[in-house]
Order: C-alpha cells, then sequence, then structure tokens
C-alpha cells in the first residue's frame, strides 16, 4: 500500500485484524528472557555509585555502551555502521531492495544519575526484534534499520542531523561531557565535518517507530498496558532576566526597594496561575532560578528564571505565552523592575500517523492488551523524525510515573509486552505500506 491511500486504511487494518483472529498463524514472540538480561547487563555500563546510570553522551561509558549495542546488532545478523553524525545503524535488508527503510530504535545516552529504562527499552527491543525476524526465518518487505541516536538527552543531537537539522551554530555549544558538540561526534566514531552525508530526505525513510517508556503515571494511574501516543508536545523555552535595584537588606524601607526577587517569585506565581486556568493539557515550569548578588543581607537586583511551556498544539503555546506577558507587564509595574524574555529554544509539535496508531492498536488487541491514545509530554527522537517520515509511539508503564532518577522502573512483564507489540506493528506496517 503506498501513502497517498494511508488515509483511508482503516478498512484494511480491520481486515488485517480479522484474519488474525480467524485462526491465523500465531504471531512472532520475542525472547523475554533474553531481552530482560540483555537491558540488564545494559544497565552495569556507566552504574554510579548511588545505583544510577551515568552514560552521559560522549563520555567513555556511553562509548561502552554503544560498544556493547553494536556486538549485541552483529551478533543479530545487522550490518553495522556509524553514521557522519554518530548514529550507530544496524540494517537487516527486506525482500523488496527498492523500498525505504523502516526505522526502529531510540537512545541510550542517560541524564546524570538517571535510570535505567529510559530509551535503553527501546534499543535494546528492537534489537530483539532483528534478532526475533532472523531465527523465525521472517523477512520484511522493507528494510529494517535500527538507530541508535547518540545524545538525545541534550537536545536530539543524532535525530536533528539525520532531519538535516544540527546548524553549524550548535556543534560548537558544550556538552555534560566537557566536549563540544563537534568534538563528541568525532569522539564517538562520527564525522562532524561531513554532516550532510547522514542526512535523509523526505521519503527515504517509510515510517519511524520509537517504543519506550512512558515516564509519566497515565498508564499505571488508568490501568492500561499499552501507550499509543498521539503526538509529541512542542516545547518552547525562554530565558527571563529580572532587573531590580541592588541595596542594603537592613536600611531600605520595604516601600522604597525594586526587589528582582520579590518580582520572580510573582512571575513564578503567575507562570501557574495563567497555565492552570487555561483549558487543556498544557503544562508550564519554572525550573531554575538564581538570584544575584545572592547575599543573605543584599536586596537582590537581578534574577534570572528559566520558563518552560509545552503543548500538543503551537496556536494554545502562543497564547499562553502572551497571556504570560501580559502578567510581566503588571508586575513590573508594581514592582519597580523590568524583564527581559529571551526565546532560547522551539521544538515544534510533532503529530503520529494515524496508520500507526491504528497498527499499534491492533497489534496489542490481538495480545489482549488494553490501549489508551495519550500524548508524550517528553520529547524524544521520534520528534525530530517527523520532519521527514511518518512516526508512531508505543508507551509502556512507568512505576509510580518515575523517570530519570535510579527509582526509574518498568515491569518486566510490561517491557516483554511493549516489545511484542513493537514487534508485530512492524510486521503489520511492513505490509500495509
Amino acid at each position: 500500500m503506498r501513502r497517498s491511500s494511508l488515509k483511508s486504511s482503516a478498512a484494511t487494518l480491520e481486515s488485517v485484524a480479522g484474519e488474525a483472529l480467524a485462526g491465523a498463524p500465531p504471531k512472532p514472540r520475542v525472547d523475554g528472557g533474553r531481552l530482560l538480561a540483555r537491558l540488564q547487563a545494559m544497565a552495569q555500563i556507566g552504574r554510579g555509585p548511588h545505583g544510577g546510570v551515568n552514560r552521559l553522551a560522549y563520555t567513555d561509558a556511553d562509548v561502552e555502551g554503544r560498544g556493547y549495542i553494536i556486538g549485541l546488532m552483529r551478533a543479530a545478523g545487522l550490518r553495522v555502521r556509524i553514521d557522519a553524525a554518530g548514529n550507530i545503524i544496524g540494517r537487516r535488508e527486506g525482500s523488496e531492495p527498492n523500498l525505504p527503510p523502516l526505522l526502529a530504535g531510540s537512545h541510550t545516552d542517560s541524564v546524570p544519575g538517571g535510570g535505567a529504562y529510559d530509551g535503553t527499552v527501546g534499543v535494546i527491543s528492537s534489537v530483539e526484534i532483528a534478532l526475533t525476524l532472523a531465527e523465525r526465518g521472517v523477512t520484511l518487505r522493507h528494510p529494517l534499520e535500527v538507530v541508535v541516536f547518540q545524545n538525545e538527552e541534550e537536545g536530539l543531537f543524532g535525530s536533528r542531523a539525520m532531519c538535516g537539522e544540527l546548524p553549524e551554530v550548535d556543534l560548537g555549544l558544550l556538552s555534560q561531557s566537557g566536549k563540544t558538540i563537534r568534538e563528541g561526534i568525532a569522539f564517538i566514531g562520527g564525522d562532524p565535518a561531513n554532516l550532510q552525508a547522514a542526512r535523509r530526505q523526505r521519503g527515504e525513510v517509510a515510517a519511524f517507530v520509537e517504543y519506550h517508556i512512558e515516564q509519566g503515571p497515565v498508564l499505571e494511574g488508568e490501568g492500561a498496558d499499552i501507550g499509543v501516543v498521539e503526538g509529541i508536545v512542542g516545547v518552547s523555552r525562554w530565558e527571563v532576566t529580572v532587573n531590580g535595584f541592588t541595596n542594603h537588606a537592613g536600611t531600605t524601607p520595604m516601600n522604597g526597594r525594586r526587589d528582582a526577587l520579590l518580582a520572580a517569585a510573582k512571575f513564578v506565581d503567575a507562570v501557574n496561575r495563567v497555565v492552570t486556568d487555561t483549558r487543556g493539557l498544557q503544562v508550564g515550569t519554572v525550573g531554575r532560578i538564581h538570584a544575584l548578588p545572592g547575599a543573605p543581607n543584599v536586596i537582590p537586583g537581578q534574577v534570572i528564571l528559566s520558563l518552560d511551556l509545552r503543548d500538543l498544539e503551537t496556536v494554545r503555546l502562543d497564547a499562553l505565552y502572551r497571556d504570560i506577558d501580559a502578567e510581566v507587564s503588571q508586575i513590573a509595574a508594581a514592582t519597580g523592575t523590568l524583564f527581559e524574555l529571551k526565546q532560547t529554544s522551539v521544538q515544534f509539535p510533532a503529530l503520529t500517523d494515524q496508520l500507526i496508531q491504528g497498527v499499534v492498536v491492533e497489534a496489542s488487541k490481538e495480545l489482549r492488551l488494553t490501549t489508551k491514545l495519550m500524548r508524550s509530554g517528553a520529547g524524544h527522537d521520534a520528534q525530530a523524525l517527523a520532519r521527514i517520515a511518518p512516526i508512531g509511539m508505543i508507551f509502556i508503564p512507568s512505576v509510580a510515573g518515575i523517570s530519570h532518577t535510579p527509582q526509574e522502573f518498568s515491569r518486566p512483564s510490561d517491557i516483554i509486552n511493549g516489545a511484542n507489540v513493537y514487534l508485530n506493528a512492524l510486521i503489520k506496517l511492513d505490509a500495509l505500506l
């Protein structure tokens, strides 16, 4: 089936499901024990003293983890290469070599003191799927490419490079490893001087499906087995500078102050109020605040804050910002301060493909798993790939909604269930595209 006819694919999906329920051969399943063992082995790479995973991009632990995955890819019969951006790509040929590849995968870099499941569940499962297909003697029509995108955590650098959206200026940014992005890409085997070689044009990828832990409490709270992601929220960030007047804390009357920290506190409250009072599922966060000069006996003359707004609709993000900016004008007038809001980054919302959503639902039903249509509040590599290809995402529950900490955990049964949905969704998608 070609992309021109995908919008009318509901009947085809029902037919596929009907055949499955009418006595078709059993669906292939991954080796759950092998999958979990490899996931635990990966969790030991970069293990910190307090149990967290420290595989920051462009560090020795990152390279060790990537080496482990490369070994698994080769054992699964994949042809492995590192592209110019530093992404690892393991390819399994399809029966129709002229078709563009299906992409599966995620990332293996972590935040400092992170969890064992973020990104890695998707990568290990993707390799397991390739191995399962080989063991079952199943050849897809499309080539299958298992991808490990480099440095997802600090800004989707590998996936943005694959889409041709990693500008030269970003290569000079300093990563948490202490290396610039340019130095980091070279360190992991890429070629930062030739990034265009890693670029894929629209049409060169049939689809990208990413499997990931939810990193939130929705699925567990509602008792759903599988999250079918409808879209990845856009993220707009600003640096907010509040300028007041520095003065002595003991001798300056309360009615004669231009306290930048007081104004900043009112700003934090205003952000919460505007975002909460607006209908929808949007979120807003002030996660960083720095008061200057930072002495207990000095009225702060300057405060620097962050502002993070997220939603699935760009129109709503723009409206939230306008409402917050109106509050800023009132706060500045009331406190005698000046505000400067400088936008520092924009990640546009990315809707997932409806055909892929339907395929994931059907694959889940056939395994007698419940589903929930939901949005992703966190950024993922699929968000970048949406610029060049149809995307889909599969979520599994995160216990207590905890992520980016050593306490991050998804139940083994959920991990295996998600991997089997992933496997059979890719098989279905291969037949439909």
